[in-house]
């Protein structure tokens, strides 16, 4: 533990990281209202005290800048939001959920939630729409990125179950990951994997990902495959598993059926067939088969890059026929393992909030699940209607059906593909709700009524993690202002909506369209909303979610609010009477589905849902950052978390750039059928020639424009519904933005420097929406020990001096405060700020050549002494080697790659730059970067021995 957090007046609460699906136990320390640190808790099972950058960083995001604190509505769609009372809120909130129900129905309203949500609200808000509005029309962000294995789980076994564990990674003896780069998106799963390689060196690593991924770089084979074809390499190697005999006839035989009508599809899947559609050796496709068909104890994880298809489905059933066909699922160290992208996206699952799914995994297309569920809820009958899913709901509000949305926890103005329709609808809705923590997200501004909700450090409740296991979220500190758990202002709104839905109504009931429908409650059933909705605590919503799963197959009878903090973090199902939950799933064989037996099903061989042409030549492919998460709502706020990527790029091949002859920097034109973007140039060998890399979470907070969703295409997975925002086809081209404008802000550090930067990132943001079509303008946050705002922007014509005025008297850069340079001629403005000997502020407008040494020299405070007289002169080159732009690698202890490739030139290995440096040693999230920095050098090959001797030991 940090010893300045060993204050005795510091309070300790054990909760969850609110990041990805591992779901990593942390101990959060708090002093009064303020969350101080956090470390890893060493007794939760999922992480034994580890945690990666994001997670150990997440005290530093608990910023009050930037937070919904009070209830802002806008009377009319041209005012202003303005401060409202909870009362008033609710109340307009409910007359205009009404009035549009009762005079169009209740499918003309919609619920966007989120698997950020706690388990707890998932159940109000999922019981809100369903049981009083009489709508399905609810679904989750989980759409985005889990759907479509949820879909191939019920396919193929039966049921929306996870058969693995954590634990069988340390017993596999190969691992395939497909589609996934857990090293980036769940590093502490990935720190797992990594020990127990060393513990077993005769592990194989197969990973299967268009890009050399840092996860991808760590592999015994990686198969660098075409987007979109990864049906066709499973496919493939399950044709080599048959044709050399390594499946097991007797499992197929007893324990599943369909497996002859797949065989005919694979007669023509051979390795030489499918090898030039996936772009990779037909000997690699056939040296993975065996390495999989040998292995005594195959795991499989899958992520993203399966689910984002239009076949994603089809993806993930493809990778779990290899385990039915050998019958290698249901015994240690073995199975399928779907990677879960949200900390709560497995809750939502299980209490049932999307379109298509009821809670305790009850099927809504099932009469007797309905009938089931109504009888739990007392209520005559659930709606029958399919519910909107993602896409369609906001396409149905963009086309007017559905006229009002309330958005809980998610923004969908940045995570959406094809945003200009996201923005359409959301300008077109009649009412729009969000419900947020934070006041400044994309979709925030969209907000008729924007309602202040608690979050991550302020919550309690319960999340369930990618295998299986609850765990219980506890509050440290009470939320700002007046800002309520979410699970209370859907309750909450709930009771006043009630009131104003006064005709009896049976919700399943289809009504005549000349006649106004009527309310969910029928008075003759005696139920009222304060019956429907008895909550108090969010213990009393976990006992009746509770009660929804008991007899299922996530039945989770012996557990309760109570139960969780006696016995600690539990997999389902945990029955009544059980002592611990159950660590895999079909350990008899037999499946969920009725005759018990899994099904091979047949698989789709698309490939992308939209091809490049000579139009737009370039494959663009998405994925993750490693120390930013989602729409960087949270992430964003940490200025150390830019140091590994301080700003967004496209990333192009070598041999690309070298083609057309662009270099890197350049800002590019990206441009799909649907929309435009323009961003910096980046060199990079991780993708092929012909693909193009964008990361994922840069939106209009940061940018001038969209980001990469502007581009994106809202196509689906006609089963699971799932976008395929993994892939687009683009055109790329130099962008003409001549004129520059860069600036870098810091307070100097100290107490309260982090809350200056947000107040000053606050202050510029206004100016990314004011920019002229096609501009470029980046907003991002750097520094560690002295945090700094970092504004770039580029136009074709030069801002006027008014508005860089405004800029710089919003940074306290005013011309009577700085030193300065003006050449008017030339629409050239510069200003510097140095305080106590450093430099704390540079305004170049007009000529920006100097601003990345400036921005190392004003990261790293080096002295002003040194600098002083070529603080203004346009020259690229540092005028010093202390004032050189550095890399940063190690994120924990602020190592750069220099640093690191400094100590390989002194001949040292690993664990002796380990010793010096700390790189490596706390999260171990950049290990693997760390690895290749050594490898490029030309140092030994790294062994398996010095792998274990450099494993992280400590959260």
């Amino acid at each position: 533990m940090d010893r300045s957090l060993m204050n005795p007046g510091l309070r300790h609460t054990r909760s969850t990281c609110c990041y990805c699906g591992t779901g990593c136990g942390v101990i959060i320390h708090s002093a009064g209202n303020r969350i101080v640190g956090v470390e890893g808790d060493p007794e939760h099972p999922a992480n034994f005290g580890k945690l990666c950058t994001k997670g150990n960083t997440l005290h530093l995001a608990a910023v009050q800048t930037g937070r919904a604190t009070v209830p802002m509505l806008r009377e009319s769609r041209d005012a202003p939001r303005k401060p409202a009372t909870w009362d008033h809120a609710l109340a307009t909130a409910a007359e205009r959920f009404a009035a549009i129900i009762l005079e169009h129905g209740p499918d003309a309203v919609g619920f966007y939630i989120s698997g950020q949500l706690l388990t707890e609200d998932y159940y109000v808000f999922n019981k809100l729409a369903r049981a009083l509005v009489g709508t399905n029309n609810i679904d989750s962000n989980s759409r985005l990125c889990m759907s479509s294995a949820v879909a191939a789980y019920k396919a193929t076994l039966g049921s929306d179950a996870v058969p693995c564990s954590y634990e069988d990674i340390d017993l596999a003896d190969l691992i395939l990951i497909a589609g996934a780069n857990p090293a980036f998106a769940h590093p502490i799963v990935y720190r797992r994997i990594e020990a127990a390689r060393a513990a077993n060196p005769a592990m194989k690593l197969i990973v299967a990902d268009p890009r050399r991924t840092d996860t991808a770089a760590d592999a015994d084979l990686h198969l660098a495959i075409t987007p979109g074809s990864d049906v066709l390499l499973y496919s493939a190697m399950l044709h080599v598993l048959l044709w050399e005999g390594m499946i097991d006839d007797n499992f197929i035989a007893e324990h599943t059926t369909g497996f002859a009508d797949l065989r005919k599809q694979l007669a023509e899947l051979t390795p030489g067939t499918v090898a030039p559609v996936c772009g990779v050796k037909a000997d690699d496709i056939v040296t993975a088969a065996r390495w999989f068909g040998q292995a005594k104890a195959p795991l499989s994880f899958w992520c993203q890059g399966l689910n984002q298809s239009t076949h994603g489905t089809a993806n993930g059933a493809a990778l779990i026929h290899l385990h039915l066909a050998t019958g290698t699922i249901g015994k240690p160290g073995m199975g399928p393992f779907s990677l879960t992208g949200q900390p709560n996206a497995m809750g939502g699952r299980e209490a049932g909030a999307m379109a298509n799914l009821l809670p305790g995994h009850r099927n809504l297309l099932d009469a007797a699940d309905r009938a089931e569920l109504a009888a739990l809820w007392g209520i005559p009958a659930l709606p029958e209607r399919p519910g909107k899913t993602a896409v369609e709901m906001f396409d149905a509000v963009r086309d007017g059906s559905i006229k009002a949305i309330w958005i809980a926890c998610t923004n969908p103005a940045q995570s959406l593909p094809d945003l200009a329709r996201v923005r359409e609808a959301l300008q077109t809705a009649e009412f729009v709700v969000v419900q947020d923590a934070w006041a400044d997200t994309e979709t925030a501004a969209f907000a008729d009524l924007l309602l202040p909700a608690a979050t991550w450090g302020e919550k309690d409740g319960t999340v369930t993690n990618s295998e299986r296991r609850i765990s219980r979220v506890r509050a440290a500190v009470p939320p700002p202002g007046e800002a309520r758990a979410d699970w209370r202002i859907a309750r909450d709104f709930a009771l006043a909506l009630s009131a104003r839905l006064t005709e009896p109504r049976h919700p399943g009931e289809s009504r005549d369209p000349g006649k106004a429908p009527e309310a969910s409650i029928p008075a003759s059933t005696g139920m009222t909303a304060e019956t429907l909705f008895p909550f108090t605590t969010p213990a009393e919503v976990y006992a009746e979610h509770v009660a929804t799963t008991l007899g299922r197959d996530l039945d989770i009878g012996g557990l309760s609010h109570a139960a969780l903090d006696r016995l600690g973090p539990q997999q389902w199902p945990f029955p009544a009477g059980a002592k611990t939950g159950e660590a895999r799933l079909f350990i008899d064989h037999r499946f969920a589905f009725d005759d018990g037996k899994a099904r091979f099903i047949p698989v789709a061989t698309g490939l992308t849902a939209e091809s490049p042409d000579a139009r737009h030549p370039f494959r663009l492919v998405t994925g993750r950052l490693r120390d930013q998460w989602h729409g960087m709502s949270r992430t964003g706020r940490v200025p150390r978390l830019y140091a590994h990527e301080p700003e967004p790029a496209v990333r192009l091949h070598p041999a690309d750039m070298a083609r057309r002859g662009w270099r890197e920097g350049t800002l590019m034109n990206l441009r799909s059928r649907r929309g435009e973007i323009v961003l910096p140039l980046a060199a990079s060998d991780d993708v092929r020639p012909g693909q193009a890399f964008v990361a994922m979470h840069w939106g209009r907070r940061t940018l001038a424009h969209d980001g990469v969703n502007a581009l994106t295409l809202p196509a689906f997975d006609p089963v699971s519904k799932q976008p395929e925002l993994k892939h687009a086809a683009v055109r790329i081209e130099p962008a003409d933005l001549p004129w520059r404008l860069a600036i870098l802000r810091s307070p100097g550090g100290g107490l309260g420097a982090d809350e200056q930067v947000q107040r000053w990132r606050a202050a510029l943001e206004p100016l990314l929406a004011g920019l002229e079509t096609g501009a470029y303008a980046a907003l991002t946050l750097d520094g560690r020990d002295r945090p700094f705002v970092a504004l770039r922007v580029a136009t074709r014509e030069p801002l006027d001096d008014e508005r860089i005025e405004r800029i710089a008297v919003a940074l306290a850069l005013s011309e009577s405060a700085s030193l300065n340079y003006r050449d008017s001629a030339r629409h050239i403005t510069k200003r510097a700020i140095v305080e106590n000997g450093r430099l704390t502020g540079i305004l170049l407008a007009g000529e920006d050549a100097g601003i990345g040494w400036l921005r190392a020299a004003l990261r790293d405070g080096i002295a002003i002494d040194e600098l002083r007289r070529w603080i203004f002169a346009p020259r690229a080159t540092p005028p010093t080697a202390t004032a050189t732009p550095r890399r940063v690698v190690c994120n924990c202890f602020d190592v750069s790659a220099a640093a690191i490739e400094a100590e390989v030139r002194q001949g040292k290995a690993l664990p002796e730059i380990q010793e010096k440096l700390k790189c490596g040693t706390s999260c171990g999230s950049c290990l693997t970067e760390v690895r290749r920095l050594i490898a490029a050098s030309g140092a030994t090959p790294y062994s398996a021995t010095a792998r274990a001797a450099s494993s992280p030991t400590s959260g």
